[in-house]
């Protein structure tokens, strides 16, 4: 039985050996024009955060986790083969990896993202939770048009940040990001769904946002660079249709002092926290503190 590496607030493996947290911090400090560029598109996009080798024990790690029957596949907080209901659309989705690997659980603590993430979110670091998007060759399906907070209002106040990070190239071709720059100044938008209609969002959009709807960026990357993106992005991904495979681990997390606004546990497996208490403990745990340089529990 795997051990639950979510007991574990501190780097367990080698993922991160050569970019030692306690090290210079300055080396993977955004710059003010790209912080500012994020403060004004809602995104941020081709920043590199993982090294080749890097790549290739996320990649192992993530072939063990396809298998089924896989050591500690009772720890994931979701898991589902295929997210849509299309067998010839196949996009597989997971909550919980940091759980039961120990490359995906010391990606949390990489310095080149936390330090970036703490710019972007002007304060300490807290982890919400992480996810696996894998599109197959020849039928990855898409990820429709959405906004993650719409999922997330279990959480106030709205102080989150997601990083999408590809574990393969991510192109036009195979399903890459789309983006609507701007949009994390919309209001929030009713839930449409995350799987198969790529067009039902048009419902719910203004005459102004359906305008400038038309226009969303590309967010083509190499394997081992990510993108930041506002709570409120609208985005989604088109399908894959190409011969390999494209692969991507998401971290999604908080501002220190979000608090839970729902007495239902807020992921699958894990104890409620209290209405008004901010999150923490075991599950949630504190990543990167700025002004100490550090993370705990």
């Amino acid at each position: 039985m795997a051990r639950d590496l979510s007991l574990q607030h501190q780097l367990v493996g080698e993922l991160c050996s050569g970019s030692d947290a306690s090290s210079d911090l300055s080396a993977y400090r955004l710059t003010d024009e790209q912080v500012e560029f994020y403060r004004t598109h809602g995104y941020l996009a081709g920043i590199r955060i993982l090294t080749d080798e890097q790549i290739a024990q996320l990649r192992g790690e993530l072939a063990e986790l396809l298998q089924p029957g896989h050591d500690g596949s009772d720890l994931w907080h979701e898991y589902h083969t295929n997210e849509s209901t299309d067998p010839n659309s196949v996009l597989f989705h997971a909550l919980g990896a940091w759980r039961l690997r120990a490359g995906f659980h010391d990606l949390l603590w990489h310095p080149a993202f936390t330090m970036a993430a703490s710019q972007l979110l002007d304060g300490p670091v807290r982890f919400w939770h992480d996810q696996l998007f894998c599109k197959p060759a020849h039928h990855g399906g898409v990820v429709a048009w959405h906004q993650d907070y719409s999922y997330w209002t279990r959480t106030q106040p709205m102080a989150h940040l997601t990083c999408w990070i590809g574990l393969d190239d991510s192109t036009r071709a195979n399903g890459c990001v789309h983006y609507v720059p701007g949009s994390h100044q919309w209001e929030l938008l009713p839930v449409t769904g995350l799987a198969g209609d790529m067009n039902a969002i048009e419902a719910v959009l203004s005459k102004d946002q359906w305008e400038r709807f038309q226009n969303p960026v590309a967010i083509e990357l190499k394997a081992g660079e990510c993108s930041f993106h506002h709570p409120l992005m609208v985005h989604g991904s088109k399908d894959n249709r190409t011969s390999s495979p494209r692969r991507a681990t998401v971290l999604n997390v908080i501002r220190d002092g979000v608090t839970a606004a729902a007495s239902e546990p807020l992921l699958a497996g894990v104890p409620p926290v209290p209405v008004g208490e901010p999150l923490g403990g075991q599950f949630f745990p504190l990543l990167f503190d700025p002004a100490t340089a550090t993370g705990r529990s």
